[in-house]
């Protein structure tokens, strides 16, 4: 009976056809590998050297003798020799050994320091330690159109060495592209500046975005055993061809704003003096000299320049 290719478990054809030339995906999960410690290790380190001395005896009594019955057994015992140090490796902090027997993956060690594991196996390190990186500076457009540049800091570590060495072709190389990819796609669904109601600007609400830019990473790299641990923006700005006229248009919004905002002290302390003159009976005054009044000190208090004072020696009507 032929065998029949790996079905793709998830983001792949709805009918569940196999996805790629022979419809393989890599589906495995990291589990532990058998190993002992420095115990184990030791001893078998010093029956390794026994061997070895072993073989120079046999060697030896060879040459003496004549036999070359001791010969070959003695190349037997090196060879094993050599074998027994097959199983021995050294781990440091924060790294990992991925354990594969003639292709087959038998498991990951994380024990630290002096590690024995099964013979004959080969062993990738793989480091867990968190990593950073900033991503590449990248031009797109926002989500009204404007061009502008952007990058991010993404911090990073691998959770399933399993996943990461045998999923993908290469975790770092796949972690950088995938990162760039969902900065790309969180930049284009946001404005820069000025939101709607309802909006996050990329400007004005930058936690809310660097948390959807890790979300997102997160996401995409999740098929490589990776853990995003947090991600910022570390640049973010117009593009330089439109740089010069969003500046303008900066400013042109906070001197509106600011002009709003004297306004609105003007009028309050032009309210707050009329009622004080009149409550205090100071002086009475009708509509027109209460008009001139508010037309002066509305000219006093909302210009830019330094008022001039004009004493005025006449009347008022004439």
């Amino acid at each position: 009976m032929p065998d029949t290719p790996p079905q793709q478990s998830a983001g792949g054809d709805p009918a569940g056809r196999p996805v790629g030339h022979d419809g393989a995906r890599v589906d495995v999960e990291e589990r532990a590998a058998w190993s002992t410690g420095a115990g184990g290790a030791s001893l078998m380190l010093l029956v390794g050297l026994g061997l070895f001395v072993g073989s120079f005896v046999l060697f030896a009594e060879a040459d003496s003798t004549g036999d070359g019955a001791y010969g070959a057994l003695g190349v037997v015992v090196l060879i094993v020799g050599l074998l027994s140090f097959t199983g021995l490796t050294v781990l440091s902090p924060g790294q990992t050994k991925v354990v594969q027997l003639f292709g087959r993956y038998l498991g990951t060690i994380r024990r630290t320091g002096f590690v024995l594991t099964v013979p004959f196996t080969t062993k990738k390190r793989v480091s867990v330690r968190v990593r950073n990186f900033e991503t590449s500076e990248l031009k797109v457009n926002d989500a009204d159109g404007n061009p502008i540049n952007i990058a991010a800091i993404v911090v990073w570590q691998v959770a399933d060495t399993a996943k990461a060495t045998f999923a993908v072709e290469d975790y770092v190389d796949f972690v950088r592209v995938q990162s760039e990819s969902a900065l790309r796609h969180v930049a284009m669904s946001h404005p820069y500046d000025h939101p709607d109601d309802g909006e996050q600007s990329l400007r004005g609400a930058t936690d809310v975005v660097s948390a959807e830019i890790a979300t997102e990473v997160a996401a995409r790299v999740v098929i490589a055993g990776i853990e995003v641990i947090e991600s910022r923006i570390s640049n973010l700005a117009y593009a330089p061809e439109i740089a010069q006229a969003m500046l303008q248009r900066q400013q042109a919004g906070a001197i509106i704003a600011a002009r709003e905002r004297i306004v609105e002290g003007a009028v309050t302390m032009v309210e707050s003096a009329l009622s004080r003159l009149e409550a205090d009976g100071v002086v009475t005054l009708d509509d027109e000299r209460r008009a001139a009044m508010v037309s002066n000190l509305l000219v006093v208090l909302c210009g830019e320049s330094r008022a001039t004072p004009v004493v005025n020696t006449g009347s008022l009507y004439t």
